[in-house]
């Protein structure tokens, strides 16, 4: 069984910081992409950033600039570091990662979330 556990969120001050982390752990044999997901209340999940096996990056456009994706592989984890935070960017987070249990198949898993809230 795998396990995401994400861990890092808050509150903070508009303009403030906040690096969320997300460790996978359970029987893997690989992990390829990683991701970061966000959902306010009321509105539509959405896509903050995505880091593949090889490093290769993605961000929405909302955050472009403001935020960073990372990974260490050697701890089966994955980083997301928000700078420059903005009232719009309150919302619940949750990590994903593409992993491989078994040969034949690769499934993507689930963080519970972690809540980011950004208010003075």
């Amino acid at each position: 069984q795998v396990q995401l556990v994400e861990s890092g969120g808050g509150l903070v001050q508009p303009g403030g910081s906040l690096r969320l982390s997300c460790a996978a752990s359970g029987s893997i044999f690989s992990i390829y992409t990683m991701g970061w997901y966000r959902q306010a209340p009321g509105k539509q999940r959405e896509l903050v950033a995505t880091i593949s096996s090889g490093g290769t990056t993605n961000y929405a456009n909302s955050v472009k600039g403001r935020f960073t994706i990372s990974r260490d592989n050697a701890k089966n984890t994955t980083y997301l570091q928000m700078n420059s935070l903005k009232p719009e960017d309150t919302a619940v987070y949750s990590c994903n990662a593409d992993i491989r249990v078994q040969l034949p198949i690769i499934q993507r898993y689930w963080g519970q979330g972690t809540q980011v809230t950004v208010s003075s």
